[in-house]
């Protein structure tokens, strides 16, 4: 982390910890190391995740398709934790004076207690029979407005431990439709699937050129073609 700001959010991200409670994940990534990694995290037992750590896929999409030009963040979207509970989260762009990013500053809340606080308040004014029929989990909520501060687009996030997990489900999820085994595609639709791979921000990665050569069974030459054919 070379960054003064960085450094100063670093702080931030500690006090947040502490202030918002153990239900609260807070996360600072740095976008000047190569890995895009970790830099400081508070409460990481809600993701699992520790410093140096990898970005999310929603993350990458988000640097990909350069949201921080129009948003300074972007709030209330799902996270899906490994253990499988469902996150509310929010994620701040931090630029420096020319408004480039330079860090991610990222709030995940679980509320997973509240939800067996609220079961078991349920289950102290209503009969056990209604409440099988109509479970907390099913019943609709009132629908608001929708806030302009918040994610315009359905967000879900996934939080890999390491960057190698990270590229395999990135990749699983660009490839998951294919009717055709990898090794039997053509280069049409090759180029197709490297195009799906850097919108979701994939090579920003160290390694995903090789790791979709190999993917591929062919030279790291025959992506970075793909990928300039697709900029062009």
């Amino acid at each position: 982390m070379n960054s003064n700001i960085l450094q100063q959010y670093s702080v931030i991200v500690e006090f947040l910890g502490k202030a918002l409670g153990p239900h609260y994940e807070v996360v600072l990534h740095d976008l000047s190391s190569k890995d895009l990694a970790i830099a400081a995290i508070a409460n990481g037992h809600i993701s699992g995740r520790k410093v140096g750590g990898p970005l999310t896929d929603a993350a990458l999409r988000m640097l990909s398709s350069r949201a921080y030009e129009t948003d300074d963040y972007l709030c209330n979207y799902k996270g899906i934790a490994q253990n499988g509970h469902v996150l509310r989260s929010s994620t701040m762009f931090i630029r420096d004076e020319d408004g480039t990013p330079v860090g991610l500053l990222c709030v995940n809340f679980d509320d997973y207690h509240y939800k067996e606080l609220v079961e078991s308040l349920l289950s102290t004014i209503h009969p056990e029979s209604f409440l099988k029929q109509h479970p907390a989990n099913s019943r609709p909520i009132l629908e608001k407005a929708p806030d302009p501060q918040e994610a315009s687009v359905p967000i879900t996030e996934n939080f890999s431990m390491d960057i190698p997990s990270l590229m395999e489900k990135i990749f699983h999820d660009a490839t998951a439709a294919l009717t055709t085994p990898i090794d039997r595609l053509n280069q049409s639709e090759r180029r197709e699937i490297v195009s799906r791979l850097s919108e979701q921000g994939l090579f920003q990665l160290k390694g995903a050129v090789s790791f979709v050569a190999r993917k591929f069974s062919c030279s790291n030459a025959t992506i970075y073609r793909y990928l300039s054919e697709i900029s062009a």
